[in-house]
């Protein structure tokens, strides 16, 4: 029920069932009530800037039969314009009835985030790390570590898919989605202000090395060079 993609929230689902909570409630008593399994749910702050907000439904969600909640700290409307409202996260954490994990998300990129987080507000059960550690994480790794990595992902890929064609074709499919998101990292010993932010731009740099160059590289020809 978090996301905010709009051929989603036309029809009614992801994040806009938040202005419809009798119907989020129907759908988590009837999983909870089908399933074998502990139903989790995953939200935003809201739909809206400063309405339908799920600080106000915390409680009640407890009650429907979820046993964990993920919120993720901003609106569907603001998208990632701004930071993650963690004081909302917190706010729900100690709201939450005891049979309620709260699960906190946003603009976790480190385990320093993780910590600060937990530190702060102990109700938490725990944190999700953000997809955009992939590119704003604080580790300064080289580009031979980078392309250490990938070969790991794809030895991984190949040993789970196997080796044939079909194997070879799931293994590239899934490698380029990945570098998709790892062509934005941009390397922390190149930054003049860290921790870096969700919403900000990367600067303009030069690579240290041309296995750096390449790997910044947005165009899939180069990757599969």
């Amino acid at each position: 029920m978090g996301c905010p993609i709009h051929i989603v929230v036309n029809k009614g689902a992801g994040s806009t069932l938040l202005t419809k909570p009798m119907r989020m409630k129907s759908i988590v008593e009837v999983a909870s009530g089908t399933a074998d399994k502990p139903i989790t749910v995953q939200v935003r702050t809201g739909y809206f800037e400063g309405k339908h907000r799920i600080d106000y439904l915390i409680t009640e969600i407890g009650s429907w039969g979820a046993s964990a909640i993920t919120i993720h700290g901003r609106s569907s409307q603001q998208r990632y314009s701004k930071l993650a409202d963690w004081d909302c996260i917190y706010q729900c954490a100690r709201k939450a009835p005891n049979t309620l994990q709260v699960v906190g998300n946003g603009d976790v990129f480190s385990f320093v985030d993780w910590n600060n987080h937990k530190a702060e507000c102990p109700e938490l059960a725990s944190c999700m790390i953000a997809p955009g550690a992939l590119i704003k994480r604080h580790w300064d790794i080289s580009s031979g570590e980078r392309l250490n990595l990938l070969k790991d992902f794809v030895h991984f890929g190949l040993e789970h898919s196997g080796s044939d064609t079909k194997g070879v074709e799931t293994t590239r499919r899934f490698l380029l989605e990945w570098l998709s998101d790892t062509c934005r990292y941009i390397p922390v010993g190149l930054l003049d202000v860290i921790p870096q932010r969700l919403n900000w731009r990367p600067p303009s740099y030069y690579s240290r090395d041309d296995l750096e160059t390449l790997m910044a590289s947005d165009s899939a020809a180069d990757w599969l060079s």
